[in-house]
């Protein structure tokens, strides 16, 4: 006797659905958690992935805090080791495009491309970078680097080192980026010093400091905006 063939899980059809909703009227018909499942069906075949997703959003507030998250925190979380990855590999790709885009053009044309890069980058870090953005005499961007890692709330940036690396580059201009952790980017009174000093340091070898940014998950600040250089 021919066992009956087990019934199809409910998932499927809501998996085909989703798609099919994407295809017909784009991504911006999807919630954040549906946009997400879409994303771990392939790394997540036979399991109803959508209280997964919601539980990721409940847990890191938001999709790039959840695609930008370490694979070890992740797998802590639950994950597999496939669906970590998967999700590690979508923030990776998001911003290498988006630095290819602020690379392809002008500095002073992309300005706003290469805030929110820096934001997409260092917002949700766990310590202190500190980013140096070389930029050639026509304002074109030579390279995007992170110069010194830090801690919590303090990253030691040497100005002879900042202006070593600019000489190694050949670049004309600098932007100086770095995080602060707690989520607050105001600038610190050790913040506007650094700044000024490695102005300095720049000026003799007519390397300009266009600006130095600061990028917290509360917002991000220019210190050329406020005046403090």
């Amino acid at each position: 006797m021919t066992e009956p063939e087990a019934p199809e899980p409910h998932y499927h059809g809501h998996r085909q659905r989703l798609r099919e909703r994407l295809l017909r009227s784009g991504p911006d018909s999807l919630q954040d958690y549906e946009l997400l499942e879409l994303l771990l069906f392939a790394a997540v075949p036979r399991k109803d992935v959508k209280p997964l997703a919601k539980s990721l959003l409940a847990r890191f507030k938001g999709l790039w805090a959840i695609i930008n998250a370490p694979v070890e925190t992740l797998i802590q979380f639950g994950l597999s080791e496939c669906a970590a990855t998967t999700l590690s590999v979508a923030g990776a790709i998001a911003l290498r495009a988006n630095k290819k885009e602020i690379i392809s053009g002008p500095f002073l044309n992309n300005w706003q491309k290469l805030v929110d890069y820096c934001r997409m980058a260092m917002a949700h870090e766990k310590i202190e970078q500190f980013r140096l953005v070389f930029l050639d005499r026509r304002n074109r961007v030579l390279l995007d680097e992170v110069h010194q890692h830090g801690t919590i709330d303090h990253t030691p940036v040497y100005p002879r080192e900042v202006v070593k690396r600019a000489l190694e580059i050949g670049a004309g201009a600098l932007v100086l980026v770095h995080n602060h952790p707690s989520g607050d980017p105001t600038p610190s009174k050790d913040d506007v010093a650094m700044t000024k000093a490695i102005i300095e340091a720049c000026r003799p070898l007519g390397i300009a400091v266009h600006d130095h940014i600061i990028v917290g998950r509360e917002g991000v600040v220019s210190l050329k905006n406020l005046g403090l250089m």
